[in-house]
């Protein structure tokens, strides 16, 4: 019986098991009955006094005995609509416990009836529990099926791709709920040696090449992807082959989902564009990652940003003795630090509301909690609105870098981990140019000071605030129009988790300014990734969602560089991560640039941008400003 149930709720349960046992013991009585009767030829006068007798003293006690060794075997805690084989299974022992003894009450003289009675009367008592278990269940299914098949039942016809065990889970799960009338048409799998067979009924009708015809011949309304151990370039092949049938597509969830048992309707979701970019996560040595945040003060700033607040989750599973989240939009960092409170309770934990702008304030969290290890996540990253307030980009971003770099030095943080960005390559927008200045910032503290300043710069996040994929998803489930600024447009793409994971294994590498640079597969095509969204939520693109070109935005360009070509490229241990040299420069010149720079962006200088251009010689703008 489950601990904690409440009289009212232990009531329903006792009553069922209760029938059960009453079941079992009226199939003992009748069971052993046939068998005295088949023995004497179905005659009741042929049947001797003595073992009627007989009968009425054994049937109480092997029935009584027969609920307690059940009960043993925990046969009357079972939910009947799921009943399987591991029941039956049960049965099975627990009917050779009984044989054994019953074997014992011959052999000891205390069972005087004829073998053929007890046989008889054993096998059917064993059937009748059997049936007992399994009838539930067997009704449960033929009303489903009537049910589904019924006229107005409004089913849609599924097809299931992965014959394994993610797709026979799913596949039992459709059969066996009442609240899913959908019906398994047919299923997929690229193993020739499972096609033309049947997994839980359904047929498994061919590879992936017979995808788009099979979902006319089942005139299939949605496909479930439910691979759960497959690579991500397979992956990509089989969801670019159902984005073209015009079939809603779902997927199953990750791997650990399956191994704890949520593989089932309620955790399918919408396909991701993470899982079209046809490439495998990145790895990093999580072990080097612990030994470089354990047991140290980290401060992140930005904290409650896309990428600052999984910072800080990644941060506070490899227990800092403190983390410090520095930010100025109370709002992100009260998330963070609500979810953190609750899924890491033992965390050392100090929320600090400030702007990297304000001297004042970073000399008195820098100098008051001591880091060790600094984050640097703080930005503005919108490339349109820093196009159009290009002082505050400046203002934010490089001084605010300069001035966390600066305290950084003062107090003694051992090392300074910059997020930096792909538009700092040969940069055509003020926002990608002042993260090149972010990076010549760090490089250059780095070579005057003892801490260790490193860059990390990788392309676009998906997921992030403001990235284009939550915006396409949005536009989708309005009914469109999907916008796209260009339709030769390409980007390199990461996850969240992946860039974070990056960012903390840089900081264990850091050295000599280095900028470390993410290999990010092939970059992908913003206008077919759009399409293919649309696609696999179940609409056709220019039919039921327009796709709209907008035209490229001011300082945007077709295509993002990850590397300047006078940076080189040196690999590191993990494959994926390599590292660009520092560019030489004039510190000293650099320093008085800045000073000019400061001084104009506090004026609101109108033509800041070139100024900027003076100082970063591969910033190329785009405008005539």
């Amino acid at each position: 019986m489950s601990k904690g149930l409440s009289l009212k709720e232990r009531i329903p349960i006792l009553r069922k098991s209760f029938l059960i046992a009453l079941m079992d013991f009226a199939s003992v009585a009748i069971a052993f009955f046939f068998g005295l009767w088949v023995r004497y030829d179905f005659s009741f006068n042929a049947m001797p006094q003595n073992l009627l007798h007989e009968y009425l003293w054994f049937v109480p006690l092997w029935g009584v005995l027969t609920i307690i060794v059940l009960a043993v075997f925990n046969l009357y805690k079972s939910v009947w609509t799921f009943v399987s084989t591991d029941e039956f299974f049960r049965i099975v022992v627990s009917y050779f416990v009984l044989g054994l003894l019953g074997v014992s009450g011959v052999v000891t003289g205390l069972l005087n009836m004829p073998a053929a009675c007890y046989i008889i009367g054993f096998v059917l008592s064993f059937c009748f529990s059997v049936a007992i278990r399994f009838s539930y269940r067997f009704l449960r299914q033929v009303r489903l099926y009537m049910k589904r098949h019924s006229l107005d039942s409004g089913k849609k016809n599924v097809m299931i791709i992965g014959a394994g065990m993610a797709g026979r889970a799913l596949i039992t799960e459709f059969k066996n709920s009442e609240h899913i009338n959908d019906r398994i048409a047919c299923v997929i799998d690229d193993n020739p040696g499972k096609r033309g067979k049947m997994l839980c009924g359904a047929p498994i009708v061919g590879g992936r090449e017979d995808i788009v015809e099979s979902v006319r011949k089942y005139e299939i309304d949605k496909i479930i992807y439910a691979i759960a151990a497959s690579d991500s370039d397979t992956k990509k092949q089989i969801l670019d082959i159902c984005s073209r049938t015009g079939c809603q597509v779902q997927i199953i969830p990750a791997v650990y989902q399956l191994v704890n048992g949520e593989a089932n309707v309620s955790k399918l979701r919408k396909v991701d564009a993470q899982d079209l970019l046809g490439r495998d996560p990145i790895k990093v040595n999580m072990d080097e990652i612990f030994e470089f945040i354990c047991g140290k003060v980290v401060m992140v700033t930005g904290g409650g940003g896309s990428i600052g607040s999984e910072l800080c989750r990644q941060i506070a599973r490899s227990r800092p003795k403190q983390l410090i989240i520095f930010d100025i939009y109370e709002n992100n960092a009260y998330e963070i630090q609500m979810e953190l409170e609750r899924e890491c309770p033992g965390l050392n934990l100090k929320v600090l509301i400030g702007s990297v702008r304000n001297t004042a304030r970073l000399d008195y969290v820098v100098g008051t909690y001591k880091p060790d290890i600094v984050f640097h996540a703080a930005a503005h990253k919108h490339v349109p609105l820093m196009e159009n307030s290009p002082n505050e980009s400046i203002k934010n971003n490089v001084f605010g870098t300069y001035k966390m770099a600066k305290a950084a030095a003062k107090y003694g943080v051992k090392r300074f981990v910059l997020i930096s960005t792909d538009k700092a390559v040969n940069p055509t927008n003020i926002m990608g140019a002042s993260k090149r200045l972010c990076e010549m910032v760090v490089q250059m503290m780095n070579r005057e000071t003892d801490t260790e300043f490193v860059a990390v710069r990788f392309g676009n996040v998906l997921g992030s605030n403001g990235s284009v994929i939550p915006l396409f998803k949005k536009q989708i489930e309005a009914g469109g129009p999907v916008t796209v600024t260009h339709p030769d447009i390409i980007r390199y793409f990461m996850t969240i988790p992946e860039a974070v994971s990056l960012v903390l294994q840089a900081g264990f590498y850091a050295k000599d300014g280095e900028i470390f640079v993410l290999d990010m597969g092939e970059p992908v095509k913003i206008d077919t990734m759009a399409r293919q969204l649309i696609r696999l939520s179940g609409f056709e693109p220019d039919v039921d969602i327009k796709v709209e070109y907008t035209g490229l935005r001011p300082g945007e360009k077709l295509f993002e560089e990850l590397l300047m070509k006078e940076e080189g490229l040196q690999d590191t241990d993990n494959k994926l991560i390599h590292i660009g040299k520092p560019i030489e420069m004039d510190d000293e010149l650099f320093k008085k640039q800045l000073a000019l720079l400061d001084e104009a962006s506090k004026d609101e200088n109108s033509d800041i941008k070139s100024l900027v251009a003076e100082i970063v010689p591969t910033y190329k703008r785009k405008d005539n400003k």
